[in-house]
């Protein structure tokens, strides 16, 4: 088990103030209290940085996981931005307790990157993918995967989560399953492809996934216009 680098300043402070608080209680049961609380608080923060090491499932035109948790919602609705056009989303929520880190869905070059600023609605709420503060980036997938496949990957702030990490920008390259960042305490995480994609999804809405290892999609050959003219004439 590994952890995260992003979390090393913030296990130093919680630290650092677990220390001073507990100086500051009087000898005796209050101070043991104070022991057993802070060794709680100090291992969960601790645990929410882990790092697990992924192996993606599948092989290279699945795409898999960018997050660890549950699938809250599959649908198909429009994407203006990068996409430009009617898009399949798979949205995938992120409790305090879930590994936070982020790994792309896919092998290919970052060609698009915006930051959002916005609210941090609970990302539960409908309104939350719109409205909340979010980094997004556009994927063009390598030739093996699909010729000009275009793939967005979004990090959604939220009620409790207050700073989106992402150390990749345009054009750098991603590995599918590569770490690119982390969403801090509590989240949600979406993959988009466009709707027209020949695909299978592989999930469905109330699953729990692995980051860089579960499977959301499968990418299916294109069909050529002509020969389903031919075989359906």
């Amino acid at each position: 088990m590994t952890f995260a680098r992003w979390g090393i300043p913030t296990l130093i402070t919680a630290t650092l103030v677990l220390a001073w608080g507990l100086w500051l209680l009087p000898d005796g049961p209050v101070r043991w209290v104070g022991y057993a609380v802070a060794g709680f608080c100090w291992c969960f923060t601790l645990a929410f940085f882990r790092n697990p090491a992924r192996t993606p499932d599948g092989d290279a035109r699945c795409l898999t996981a960018p997050a660890d948790g549950l699938v809250w919602d599959i649908s198909e609705l429009d994407e203006p931005d990068f996409i430009k056009g009617r898009a399949l989303r798979i949205g995938i929520f992120l409790s305090v307790f879930d590994v936070h880190v982020n790994r792309s869905p896919v092998a290919g070059e970052i060609v698009y990157a915006a930051y959002k600023p916005g609210k941090f609605l609970d990302v539960r709420h409908p309104s939350c993918a719109h409205e909340n503060e979010a980094n997004t980036l556009g994927i063009i997938a390598d030739p093996a995967v699909a010729s000009g496949l275009k793939v967005l990957v979004r990090q959604l702030s939220g009620l409790i989560a207050r700073r989106i990490i992402s150390t990749h920008g345009v054009g750098d390259r991603l590995t599918r399953g590569e770490l690119y960042g982390m969403i801090k305490f509590g989240s949600r995480t979406e993959v988009w492809i466009p709707a027209e994609t020949a695909h299978t999804v592989l999930v469905k809405k109330g699953d729990r996934v692995k980051c860089g290892e579960t499977a959301l999609i499968q990418l299916l050959p294109a069909v050529d216009p002509a020969i389903t003219k031919a075989v359906s004439g």
